[in-house]
């Protein structure tokens, strides 16, 4: 990417996270974005099954640049974790963590909700996994063509193509850096998905995905499989 775009999105994921905790760790996310290059070493690949304990394959290749309970200003906290790819919008697959049935209610531009029957973790428990920020600021969904605004209730299998990360926020003037969203989501025990904007109605997702991903635990590491 060029000067001026790395200049642009580092100021755009700077004005969006605008208070953080975790400096030590943060400090490593600024570094990725500058230069995603210089630190190979820091980025996951969509697929993997981190630890040989990880339930749900990695979504989407890049850095997970911030954790569940990551302090989003200085009163809201993450309700899941954002994967930079390094790359333009458009470019990053994002891939299905998990089989379940997928829905796209018919306003949403850049998300998808997976319904999960049987929580691996939690036999029993129905969840729900959001992936969100796939469409370019405009709105121009990179969602796949296979799961139209108004999809419902469409079974997929882990590893299914879901689209592209991009900077989508709702606000074309303040686009987000280009990343992938993700969270675990309860279900309300009526079949349906809780809130998801707030954190207390989502699930800490390192034991899901093998890695640590929790920032009340987390304070310094970038999250990478052991190995």
């Amino acid at each position: 990417m060029s000067i001026i775009i790395v200049a642009v999105i580092t100021a755009a994921v700077t004005a969006y996270y605008s208070y953080r905790p975790n400096a030590a760790r943060v400090d490593k996310f600024r570094q990725w974005m500058r230069n995603p290059a210089s630190h190979p070493d820091w980025k996951l690949v969509a697929g993997t099954e981190c630890g040989g304990t990880a339930l749900f394959l990695f979504p989407t290749d890049g850095m997970v640049g911030f954790l569940w309970g990551d302090l989003m200003g200085r009163l809201h906290k993450h309700q899941g974790i954002d994967i930079f790819g390094g790359t333009d919008v458009g470019i990053t697959h994002v891939i299905s963590a998990y089989p379940g049935y997928l829905r796209r209610l018919p306003d949403w531009k850049s998300s998808v909700i997976v319904r999960v029957p049987n929580d691996p973790l939690n036999p029993g428990n129905q969840i729900w996994l959001y992936y969100t920020h796939m469409a370019d600021q405009y709105g121009n969904s990179f969602i796949s063509e296979e799961f139209p605004a108004g999809t419902t209730e469409k079974f997929i299998e882990a590893g299914t193509f879901l689209g592209y990360q991009g900077d989508y926020s709702g606000d074309p003037n303040n686009p987000v850096g280009i990343h992938l969203h993700f969270s675990i989501v309860e279900d309300d025990g009526n079949g349906q998905f809780k809130n998801e904007l707030e954190v207390k109605n989502t699930l800490d997702p390192s034991p899901y995905l093998g890695l640590p991903l929790n920032a009340y635990e987390n304070h310094d590491s970038v999250p990478l499989c052991e190995q």
